[in-house]
Parts: C-alpha cells; sequence; structure tokens
C-alpha cells in the first residue's frame, strides 16, 4: 500500500542543475512510481552549519507516493551518492502546520486553560 513521504535533497553547491536533475531522475526512478513526483527546486543556499568543507548546498524537495518496500534500495542509492551533501525522507501526512482542532478540542483546550488559572490563585 502507498504511502505519502517528502524527501529534502542536499546536494553539493559546485553541481550544476544538468546534474542534479540526473541524478534526482535516477533516485526516482528507484522508486517504481507510476504518479507524478512533485519537485521544489529552492536552489543554492548557505547550510545552518558546515558540513565536513562545505557550506553551501543545492536544495530539493520532493513529494511523492511509494510503496515502503522500495524504500532501503532508494536509500542506499542516497548514501552511496557523492554529490549528495545530506538527505532527508519522513512521511508526509499534511501541509507544514498543526492540523486544525475541532471545536470539541478546541472547548477542551479553553477549559484546561481555565483550570490551569485558578491553580495559580
Amino acid at each position: 500500500m502507498p504511502r505519502a513521504y517528502e524527501a529534502v535533497y542536499i546536494f553539493d553547491s559546485t553541481l550544476e542543475d544538468a546534474a542534479i536533475n540526473e541524478k534526482l531522475e535516477r533516485f526516482h526512478s528507484l522508486l517504481k512510481i507510476e504518479g507524478d513526483i512533485t519537485v521544489d527546486h529552492w536552489g543554492r543556499r548557505q547550510l545552518a552549519y558546515p558540513i565536513g568543507h562545505k557550506e553551501n548546498g543545492y536544495y530539493a524537495i520532493a513529494r511523492f507516493e511509494a510503496d515502503p518496500t522500495v524504500l532501503p534500495e532508494y536509500e542506499r542509492a542516497l548514501k552511496l551518492d557523492d554529490g549528495l551533501v545530506r538527505h532527508l525522507i519522513s512521511l508526509h501526512e499534511h501541509e507544514v502546520g498543526a492540523p486544525a482542532l475541532t471545536q470539541e478540542e478546541l472547548a477542551a483546550a479553553a477549559l484546561r486553560r481555565d483550570d490551569d488559572d485558578d491553580d495559580e490563585d
């Protein structure tokens, strides 16, 4: 049963865009996906901290649905690639941010806050 995943790639910033796209295609072909893969290219950015001797990287984020059984071979290929500085694969359950609370959850949270305020007095 396919699951939704999000993969963040940080490539060596010295790679050309064509080489990065070629690597992404090769990685994604290992997933054996029938549907589309959404790839957002964030481009070259400064890293939050140096990784090895690298201070810049090329960021790309991919969203796809894949069968979990193909992930080990996919991750193995990512680890063996010299042009990839870092990667992270996570389940993509919803967009960034907390899911919306129902009216009942909001009311329960308000009651808890009121109870906490009473304890401080």
